[in-house]
């Protein structure tokens, strides 16, 4: 984990029971007598996520229908992290504006990324609903003037409708939808709760995320080939383009698919937490 991840050591329960006294309904002592919540409660983990917001990045307000994925902070801030550093090597020093695609009802890059670095955001999203919330959840932390949101009306398009002709953006972030299907999806998500030791029959109740923000016609490939096609039409607006990527097959053909389009630097950037190994793909057309 990034060496500026103030999560690398683990939660504070009792300081992050004092910032939000409702999480104290949700712990309890595990086996080797440390607090912890239950990870396969829904509930459990927004509350704790409410609570890490409030207190290591002042955000007061946050809430969203429990339908809608709930973002792990830490893993969120740690690609914040990383392309901090991304956008320190490539010495950028104007001001720096990052869109968000996908921002989905919960806002979580561009709250964190502001309040953490300062960063201007632009969030986008195919959800007219989602998009709701997020502005609820701006408006009520008063970051009206540093966090813009856009609807994009045509599901196919990621960048195309949302980057104006004239604009300069610093840099892309996206967390792509993984799968192909529903049915790919709450496959996984048993899988994972089996992994927790709970009943195959709690998958429905305990699976949240709308379609919109799981799946993707094609699954995460298709829709990488279709960020990377259309990143090279706004070549001279956006400095950096960069995504999460779930598995490391893909970083290959990725290249290859960059590389056609005359993409001038790709950088593959770790991403660590715990046993878990992800990466971030960045590349610039510069």
């Amino acid at each position: 984990m990034h060496s500026r991840n103030v999560h690398r050591d683990g939660y504070d329960f009792p300081a992050l029971i004092r910032s939000c006294p409702e999480l104290e309904d949700y712990t309890f002592h595990n086996v080797q007598g440390n607090l912890s919540i239950d990870f396969a409660n829904p509930s459990a983990v927004k509350v704790l996520n409410a609570a890490l917001l409030k207190h290591h990045y002042g955000i007061d307000y946050w809430d969203f229908p429990d339908e809608h994925l709930c973002p792990p902070i830490p893993g969120r801030v740690e690609y914040i992290h990383i392309l901090k550093d991304l956008l320190d090597a490539s010495d950028i020093r104007e001001e720096r504006t990052i869109l968000d695609i996908g921002t989905g009802a919960t806002c979580i890059y561009p709250l964190l990324g502001n309040s953490t670095y300062g960063w201007n955001f632009i969030g986008c999203d195919v959800d007219e609903h989602s998009l709701q919330n997020a502005q609820k959840i701006i408006n009520k932390n008063q970051l009206q003037d540093v966090v813009e949101l856009r609807l994009q009306k045509h599901p196919k398009h990621i960048l195309r409708d949302i980057i104006n002709p004239s604009e300069v953006i610093t840099a892309t972030l996206c967390n792509p939808p993984f799968y192909k299907n529903e049915a790919e999806a709450i496959a996984n998500t048993s899988r994972k709760l089996k992994g927790l030791g709970k009943s195959s029959e709690a998958t429905i109740r305990n699976f949240s995320g709308t379609a919109k923000e799981l799946w993707y016609p094609g699954g995460e490939e298709r829709f990488l080939k279709h960020y990377m096609t259309e990143s090279a039409e706004f070549r001279s607006n956006v400095r950096w383009f960069t995504s999460l990527v779930s598995r490391k097959d893909y970083v290959r053909p990725m290249k290859v698919v960059l590389k056609k389009l005359g993409v001038k630097e790709v950088k593959v950037l770790d991403l660590s937490l715990g046993n878990k190994k992800s990466r971030v793909v960045a590349w610039t057309f510069r």
